[in-house]
């Protein structure tokens, strides 16, 4: 639902004003502005402006502000539960064309780069230096996006998600004031942690125009390893043994039986269509060799089979490529086939419990949703497949869901470990959060007393 024409032309007319053609009205613009990666139905925005820098952002915040018109921050759309949906329609700001790395300081082991930059240009950026940003959630995100939503991924076992990686913010507020959270020292006491606030804040108390990084060095050394179980919890119990040794692992992946075809299928590998656990080793190559070996052994001690090693760059890419299009390999399942992805997160202790848990309530209900997870953290992912038409089955992968939530929530977890609150997972934040909401809901109206920033996201206000 759009809003009311004379305000839409009375918002476009300053707006274009400002930027020229990089406000427009235009269908297939705002089409693509409309939706995200999620299964949420789409909505369109009711004009899309292509931001160029902080200081255009801050214009741009001033003058639907004064119009009371709804801002929507937009980073390249790879987002799950839809944070970028314009259910009230407004205006989306596009932030992918603010896409410069800003500086790199090599000694100091940061950089400060805009929002619109990707991870995969970062990292290409950096080569040359010998450093490289580890969070990796799959997709080739913005940064700005990867910090609205805490990202993680894959790497988080070992280097953390995007709210340990971040160091500081450029952040324009609900009235058009631009701050600084933060500055570049490593640690700080100086007053409130307003990055941490913003970290994850989901668009809904800001945007986010410049973000200041954690680096790491490339690792002497990296090998994969893959390692076929005959049942999941073989497979979880290596990971929860493995955590526990404290094998600094850095990525430890999990595919269940039907993820596990499906990327045999898809990615054109030949492993077992059975269990199986991808892993990830950084550091010398003495100790790369110790870790391997350490994991082998655990592999061993709960069934594990066919233990595979190697720091070869071609087979490692092979390998995480596959891990990284497990989605589409599941979409694959079915002809026409779409997918809702849904994440928790527990403690470790408590992984094979939830994991199997879900695993016996999608098997009883007869639902095609493969398991998938950087269980090094606690953090699994299902992804329910779809035919076109199959309301029966939607229904029944939404009752899955909700036990699978609370299920992670009575075991000292959340309803989502990475994907974010979004519009998908909001009924479930008061059960996680209770009384804390209704502080988040203080904060939100305080900073954005408009609420022009992503209305409906996270929580009701």
């Amino acid at each position: 639902m759009g809003l009311p024409a004379e305000k839409v032309n009375g918002v476009v007319a300053e707006l274009a004003e400002l930027l020229g053609d990089r406000c427009t009205t235009a269908n297939a613009v705002r089409e693509h502005h409309g939706h995200d990666e999620s299964y949420h139905h789409p909505s369109l925005p009711d004009a899309v402006c292509f931001a160029h820098s902080t200081e255009e952002v801050s214009e741009i915040v001033k003058i639907c502000g004064r119009h009371e018109v709804p801002i929507i921050p937009y980073g390249v759309g790879t987002s799950l539960e839809g944070h970028i949906i314009p259910e009230n329609g407004g205006v989306t700001v596009d932030l992918s064309q603010m896409n410069e790395v800003l500086e790199v300081n090599e000694e100091d082991l940061d950089c400060i780069v805009q929002p619109g930059v990707t991870r995969k240009q970062l990292n290409e950026y950096l080569r040359a230096t010998g450093l490289f940003f580890p969070i990796d959630p799959g997709a080739d995100a913005s940064i700005g996006g990867m910090t609205a939503t805490r990202a993680s991924g894959t790497n988080a076992v070992r280097y953390g998600t995007m709210r340990e990686n971040v160091l500081a913010l450029t952040v324009v507020m609900a009235d058009g004031r631009i701050i600084k959270t933060n500055r570049r020292a490593r640690k700080s006491s100086a007053g409130y942690d307003l990055t941490r606030l913003m970290v994850g804040s989901e668009g809904t108390l800001g945007i986010i125009t410049e973000v200041t990084l954690r680096l790491y060095g490339i690792p002497e050394a990296i090998s994969s390893a893959v390692v076929s179980f005959e049942d999941l919890e073989g497979a979880v119990n290596t990971t929860i043994l493995t955590i526990q040794s404290g094998i600094p692992v850095a990525r430890i992946e999990l595919l269940d039986e039907v993820q596990m075809a499906a990327c045999n299928r898809y990615s054109d590998l030949d492993y077992p269509d059975k269990p199986t656990l991808f892993l990830e080793f950084h550091g010398t190559e003495a100790s790369v060799k110790e870790q391997a070996e350490s994991v082998g052994a655990i592999c061993e001690e709960y069934g594990g089979s066919g233990f595979q090693w190697t720091t070869k760059a071609e087979d490692r890419n092979k390998l995480w490529q596959a891990r990284h299009d497990a989605a589409y390999a599941a979409k694959a399942l079915k002809t026409n086939g779409s997918i809702w992805a849904t994440d928790v997160c527990v403690p470790i202790s408590r992984l094979a419990e939830c994991i199997l848990e879900t695993k016996k309530d999608v098997v009883a209900n007869d639902l095609t949703a493969p398991i998938v997870g950087h269980v090094g953290d606690g953090n699994f992912h299902l992804a329910f497949v779809f035919a076109e038409g199959d309301n029966e089955g939607m229904k029944k992968a939404e009752e899955v869901n909700d036990r699978m939530v609370m299920r992670a929530l009575a075991m000292g977890g959340t309803c989502t470990g990475e994907h974010g609150v979004g519009t998908g997972k909001m009924k479930f934040l008061l059960a996680e959060h209770g009384d804390a909401v209704s502080v988040m809901r203080e904060i939100k109206k305080a900073l954005d007393p408009q609420n022009i920033f992503n209305p409906g996201k996270i929580f009701s206000v």
